[in-house]
């Protein structure tokens, strides 16, 4: 019953800005988050938000560029990334949580969207 499905990415140029959107279903999750990973790479840690949206949560690389934010009305969980790099480029995961935090590891989540590709060009 518990579904998350990714959408907004795509191809931009280096310094560019995307919006992914990540729709639950099926229920209510306390904590969401974004990882990503590139072909040959470990699933990496991006952003996560609590259930009020006051607790956030960056890994280092991305502080400053990216702002992870949820709608719960609509069940969804954005994350806009702005100044985007090459090293940006990477299959991005929606992540969700039914435990009361907001970890920073892949063991931490239980559910999984599918992904969606984002291409950054130099």
């Amino acid at each position: 019953q518990v579904q998350l499905v990714e959408s907004g990415g795509g191809l931009v140029q280096a310094g560019g800005s995307l919006r992914l959107s990540c729709a639950a279903s099926g229920r209510t999750f306390y904590g969401m988050g974004w990882f990503r990973q590139a072909p040959e790479k470990e699933r990496e840690f991006v952003a996560a938000v609590t259930w009020r949206g006051s607790s956030t949560s960056y890994a280092d690389f991305v502080k400053g560029r990216f702002t992870i934010s949820r709608d719960n009305a609509k069940n969804t969980v954005y994350l806009q990334m702005n100044s985007l790099k090459p090293e940006d480029t990477a299959v991005y995961y929606c992540a969700a949580d039914s435990k009361y935090t907001i970890p920073t590891t892949t063991r931490g989540y239980d559910y999984w969207g599918q992904g969606t590709q984002v291409t950054v060009s130099s």
